[in-house]
């Protein structure tokens, strides 16, 4: 399966762009978005429904610009929008994980609540699948959380990564980190950046 993955667009005109020009040049078989497609959901409703109009299922989290309850009345509106914010979503042999907005934090209780009551009971009963985590948040110590000379991605995130077997990981948040890849044991992680990358599972 062919995934288009971007991030960060923050409404920006270009970058909605770029997205649909590797939709015509790739033809993916969905977009996956790890948030903040907005600035503080100033016309996020207008932003949605031009994700909408690329005629692609978007599976989504949002960010740290955005409330978790915006994007579900969004995604009622749009029948190519898929919020997975704690919850699963499966296309073909590849199940998607998502967990939205944070950021800032080291730790997050509330992904380990989610992680251990909700995911590990997912992967467990979909043996043999992908598996694809989407958060806004990077994991810590990486070369997708590094600014400067510390790490500043969220231990939470990396725990499960390195307790589970996570075949993709797809975050965000960091600019300075846009288009940059690196792995946590045989689980391969990605910034798309906000023009999108495109990533075979």
């Amino acid at each position: 399966m062919k995934i288009l993955a971007f991030t960060d667009i923050h409404g920006s005109s270009l970058a909605l762009r770029r997205i649909g020009q590797k939709i015509k040049a790739q033809n993916p078989d969905l977009l996956v978005c790890a948030g903040d497609i907005s600035i503080f959901e100033h016309g996020i409703v207008g932003i949605v429904r031009k994700l909408n109009r690329l005629n692609k299922m978007v599976i989504m989290v949002h960010g740290n610009h955005e409330d978790d309850s915006t994007f579900v009345k969004c995604s009622k509106l749009f029948r190519n929008i898929i919020f997975i914010h704690k919850k699963h979503f499966i296309k073909n042999s590849t199940l998607f994980l998502g967990y939205g907005g944070g950021g800032f934090s080291l730790t997050d209780r509330e992904f380990e609540k989610t992680a251990n009551a909700k995911f590990k009971k997912t992967i467990k009963s979909n043996k043999g699948k992908k598996i694809v985590l989407i958060t806004h948040a990077p994991p810590y110590k990486t070369r997708l959380d590094k600014l400067g000379q510390g790490h500043c991605g969220n231990k939470s995130i990396r725990q499960f990564i390195d307790k589970n077997k996570i075949d993709y990981l797809i975050c965000g948040h960091l600019h300075e980190n846009f288009g940059k890849e690196d792995k946590i044991k045989k689980t391969k992680i990605i910034n798309p950046g906000p023009f999108g990358k495109i990533i075979s599972v």
